[in-house]
């Protein structure tokens, strides 16, 4: 059932209408009946979350005897944005994930971040799916504050990601949906994911399953548990930063996820006007590349890649 969330007027007769789509089990609802959130849009230039919004509403229409729970699926928050293909929301020149929780009373972006909380209030599980922006890519992983990774951990490990990453508190930003969801109660799990601009759809069918596998936990889905993955935890931020040390192209010579050794050829920064090949990257830690370059212009201090530090021996013995 489509729902309206919160709809404010804008200039030229047009509104700003965010909904949802309310899934019920075909018995009924009871007042100790478990909720789940599905959430995305909040950047206008992330879609990988809009395949996974379509996909688990098409699973559960299709086998709805099966729902034992109310799943809540937002697929845009930011509709404006993903309209005009912008990250932030337009004319306000805002992005909408620093402006959580919102006021009632304050101006119309706050506003509507305030009824956005309020009508995921009460919730037994959020789901906030992003991908990355158009210049990276981004390996199927978790995001959790190390502050709420003893609660939230052990349902992070069930998505169905490659990584589960717990962030230091002071890297999380406390005006996001998911600080904002957690601070009052809501268990809210942040999935990064591809690329901007793209579905990437084996990426949003492995997640899809890791939601369902969760909902089984949660006792909202009364069908099979799909089998997932063991995700390789990172709780004290063992995470190399690789940039750019030259301007130019940056030609990659490993995928997304591979294992590397420290000292390991990672690509080539060329000039394509000279033929020089401007800055050799390696790897400067053992571990496995979660995040590479997608867009191949880069410049002096660019992020190159992320790669997730391991011991030599674990990489040789595995």
């Amino acid at each position: 059932m489509i729902q309206e969330v919160v709809s404010v007027g804008l200039p030229v007769d047009e509104r700003w209408k965010i909904i949802k789509n309310r899934i019920e089990p075909e018995s009924g609802t009871r007042p100790d009946m478990k909720r789940i959130c599905i959430v995305t849009g909040t950047h206008g230039d992330e879609l990988e979350g809009q395949y996974v919004c379509y996909e688990v509403a098409r699973r559960i229409n299709e086998h709805k005897e099966l729902l034992n729970g109310i799943v809540d699926i937002y697929p845009a928050l930011n509709p404006l944005g993903i309209d005009s293909i912008t990250r932030g929301i337009p004319m306000f020149d805002l992005d909408m994930n620093r402006i959580f929780p919102g006021s009632n009373t304050s101006a119309t972006a706050e506003f509507v971040a305030a009824q956005i909380m309020n009508d995921m209030s009460g919730a037994d599980m959020a789901i906030d799916i992003h991908a990355s922006n158009i210049f990276l890519r981004e390996t199927p992983q978790v995001r959790v504050n190390e502050t709420t990774a003893d609660n939230l951990l052990p349902y992070a490990k069930l998505l169905n990601t490659d990584f589960v990453w717990v962030h230091a508190s002071a890297t999380v930003l406390e005006a996001t949906l998911a600080h904002s969801l957690n601070k009052t109660g809501v268990p809210c799990l942040v999935v990064e994911m591809g690329v901007g601009m793209r579905i990437t759809k084996e990426y949003c069918m492995q997640l899809v399953d890791g939601i369902f596998r969760l909902m089984c936990e949660l006792g909202i889905w009364k069908g099979e548990a799909p089998a997932v993955r063991e995700p390789i935890v990172s709780r004290d931020g063992h995470v190399s930063f690789v940039n750019a040390e030259a301007s130019g192209i940056f030609v990659s010579s490993v995928e997304h996820w591979q294992r590397v050794k420290k000292g390991d050829h990672l690509g080539d920064i060329v000039n394509p006007a000279t033929g020089e090949i401007l800055h050799a990257v390696q790897a400067d830690v053992t571990g496995r590349v979660f995040t590479l370059r997608e867009y191949p212009v880069v410049y002096s201090g660019s992020l190159i890649a992320r790669v997730l530090e391991e011991y030599e021996e674990d990489a040789e013995n595995d």
